[in-house]
């Protein structure tokens, strides 16, 4: 029975899924959310919180992106292995998954979501954190990424399907400054990946509907 994948083009977190099955080939059905009824109810069925993505394998259910990445990685390899066999660099990938969806992608969607407030519900305390908080991680990744060509030692991989998306957005909501030159060219050679600019140009036509106005580049 064919994986089957419960996910939206235009979602980062689904985007960092897509991005892990892309880089394999990985044969899976796209049930694409808010277009499909049926396809809605049985996520529904699957995941009541109603969050995506949501992997389906046969009878197992797997929830959350960076679960469905070490599942693919573990139950339906490929050819680019995602999550290193050596403990120490299966350890630093984790860890910059972590990094990207807690300190890039958490605040960017704290900026997003804030522009689908009402009037007078508008929290302008919580995106400046948020803006803060962008702005010490790309200085802090920058750094960290000197003379790094991936996030994780020298193969694309998990932290980098995190990456992506959190990088994409965040540099549409708060751009990274010119300075920041190694996480600028690094979040470059993620858009030129063939699994990432996928996700990007199928993500296309949804670009109207970002709340913030999606600039006119990328």
């Amino acid at each position: 029975m064919p994986l089957t994948l419960y996910a939206h083009p235009f979602s980062s977190y689904c985007q960092k899924a897509l991005i892990a099955l892309y880089e394999n080939a990985t044969p899976f059905t796209y049930r694409v959310l808010g277009e499909d009824p049926e396809a809605g109810a049985d996520w529904a069925s699957l995941w009541p919180m109603k969050r995506m993505p949501v992997l389906a394998d046969g009878d197992r259910t797997v929830l959350e992106s960076s679960t469905i990445i070490e599942y693919l990685d573990q139950r339906h390899p490929g050819a680019v292995r995602l999550v290193p066999e050596e403990a120490g660099a299966a350890l630093d990938a984790r860890m910059w998954d972590r990094i990207f969806d807690n300190y890039i992608m958490t605040p960017m969607q704290k900026i997003v979501l804030d522009h689908l407030r009402p009037d007078g519900k508008r929290d302008p305390h919580g995106v400046l954190h948020a803006r803060e908080m962008l702005d010490t991680a790309y200085r802090w990744i920058d750094g960290a990424f000197a003379g790094k060509q991936w996030a994780a030692g020298d193969a694309f991989g998990l932290a980098d399907c995190a990456a992506a998306p959190s990088l994409f957005y965040a540099d549409w909501v708060q751009e990274i400054d010119p300075e920041f030159a190694n996480l600028r060219a690094y979040r470059a050679r993620l858009l030129a990946r063939p699994s990432v600019a996928r996700c990007i140009d199928e993500a296309r036509p949804y670009r109207k509907y970002f709340p913030p106005g999606a600039p006119d580049r990328d």
